[in-house]
């Protein structure tokens, strides 16, 4: 079995000043993500490995998350190549996975998130709002052969299935 969380980062500046990679996340986004970490803190543990796009946004987004999951900072793995906009690009990742890792938080973008749920999850998603969380379970034992799961858990920030 293979667990798998991916959760978008939080809303961001649109300041044009900034280049893309370098936004930070805004005090509503911070807000969001608190409250959808306080949400889902119960659904994971430390046996999560987590892996987050190196972009700030996503990074600062991340961190929230590990705060209020209680996990250690230290346990944040920045991927650069997660810092992707293509669904078949977030796919080729997750199945690059080391087969010892059983349970995997991404932080990532949009729209590789939604387009990968959407694949690979058993219920449609029109787009991942910012700091939104989906939960998928695999019922495979390697990450290369991951096909269709079972989308399992849905927080947003504005409501939960």
């Amino acid at each position: 079995m293979k667990n798998l969380i991916l959760i978008r980062h939080a809303k961001a500046t649109q300041d044009l000043s900034f280049k893309d990679f370098d936004r930070n996340i805004i005090p509503k986004g911070i807000n969001n993500s608190i409250l959808v970490a306080e949400k889902s803190k119960y659904l994971v543990d430390s046996s999560y490995t987590i892996w987050s796009s190196s972009a700030i946004r996503t990074h600062e987004t991340c961190k929230v998350f590990v705060k209020y999951w209680e996990f250690d900072p230290n346990q944040i793995i920045l991927k650069d190549n997660l810092y992707t906009f293509d669904g078949n690009t977030l796919e080729k990742i997750i199945k690059m996975c080391p087969d010892t890792i059983e349970n995997l938080v991404i932080f990532g973008h949009n729209n590789a998130l939604t387009d990968f749920v959407n694949q690979f999850g058993s219920l449609y998603i029109d787009s991942i709002p910012t700091s939104g969380f989906v939960s998928i379970v695999f019922d495979t034992v390697n990450w290369q052969s991951i096909n269709k799961g079972k989308t399992d858990k849905i927080i947003f920030p504005n409501h939960s299935v």
